[in-house]
């Protein structure tokens, strides 16, 4: 019933209220035949650990590696079909399909339909391409509550189309996407007939401006044996942009809930394990601001909060924040240079802070 209940709720806020319906990180655009279309993200990263306390030696690591490396193609279909399909090559993100999906856009821009591997829509952040990014990393609170990232289902997706508001054009001033999902993630076949059910919400009303809300809906098959019950969770986004020439300022909150069989016992503990009901509750937030100058230098600030479990016992706190002073130089509209350090604080501070290098190239 609750499950039911979600969906109905979900529905009427589709139709009583996204800046981009794209699944895809790139628009096929005009015409037909084939667009190829990638990227290649070469990287550097430091972090500092500090030193051994047993031994007094430098426990820093650092290595090169690729963040991202996909080439794929993308187009038209006559008559009002699109596709998208990218690779991914990269070892440390697992080499494999990354996007393929079919799109039927005869009633765009007020519905499309697609169907197959794509973002799921949830939030400003998640749903920004992976080359288009103002920080190297997405936020915490998005890795951990949005996602997945890419799931297997249908989506339904649309807007106004540009329209004057007050005498301005802008484009989509309502829209939504909505998808119907495995809900396990990139490539993996859902074999107990269980789903998630993702929406996002947008108002654009001007240029320099969007809001969104996002919900999703999962349940999963009980972790317990003998549960009567399917464990679900719960995730509500609020997202906000804004932008005013080459300043951009952007900012979400994530809150979470996780409900079904919790263990306990077991390990270190010496306790037998056991299992209950029970619930936990997440939440999260971050804000960015960037200044594209006339040199073609981006300075970025970013501060993203965390706590993964909003009921710990004081004193024993596990959440954590992350300051990253970043900054961006693009060479050309094909290739940037992206600098970040990572300062982490946490409850009991620890020497985990980062810095990361990052050279991005285009394939168009």
């Amino acid at each position: 019933m609750n499950k039911i209940k979600y969906i109905i709720v979900l529905f009427i806020a589709l139709f009583t209220v996204q800046t981009s319906f794209s699944q895809g990180c790139e628009d096929p655009g005009e015409g037909d035949g084939i667009n190829i279309f990638g990227y290649i993200q070469p990287q550097y990263e430091y972090n500092f650990y500090g030193k051994d306390g047993l031994f007094n030696k430098d426990v820093d690591k650092s290595g090169y590696y690729f963040q991202r490396a996909r080439l794929g193609v993308l187009g038209n279909i006559p008559y009002d079909f699109s596709y998208y399909f990218v690779m991914e090559f990269s070892p440390e993100r697992g080499m494999g399909i990354n996007d393929a999906f079919v799109t039927y856009n005869r009633f765009g821009p007020y519905l499309k339909v697609s169907m197959g591997l794509f973002k799921t829509p949830f939030g400003l952040e998640q749903m920004t391409g992976c080359h288009k990014l103002t920080s190297i990393y997405r936020s915490h609170v998005v890795d951990e509550l949005a996602g997945p990232i890419r799931d297997m289902g249908i989506m339904f997706s649309g807007g106004t189309g540009e329209k004057k508001l007050l005498g301005m054009k802008t484009k989509n001033i309502f829209g939504y996407q909505f998808a119907i999902v495995n809900g396990e993630g990139r490539n993996i076949q859902d074999k107990d007939n269980r789903r998630s059910y993702i929406g996002r919400l947008t108002f654009h009303p001007f240029e320099f401006i969007s809001l969104g809300t996002s919900y999703r809906y999962s349940n999963f098959k009980p972790f317990a044996e003998g549960a009567k019950k399917d464990d679900y969770g719960i995730r509500l986004g609020y997202e906000l942009m804004l932008k005013y020439k080459d300043f951009k300022l952007s900012g979400e909150l994530i809150s979470g809930s996780d409900v079904g069989t919790i263990k306990s016992g077991g390990g270190c503990s010496g306790l037998p394990v056991t299992y209950e009901e029970g619930s936990v509750d997440r939440s999260g937030y971050y804000f960015m601001v960037s200044y594209k100058t006339p040199w073609n230098v981006e300075p970025v600030i970013k501060y993203e909060a965390y706590d993964p479990n909003l009921d710990t016992e004081k004193g024993k706190d596990d959440a954590f924040s992350t300051l990253t002073f970043g900054v961006n130089y693009f060479f050309n509209e094909w290739t940037r240079l992206q600098i970040n350090y990572l300062y982490n604080a946490e409850e009991k501070e620890k020497r985990n802070d980062r810095l990361v290098i990052q050279v991005q190239a285009v394939i168009k």
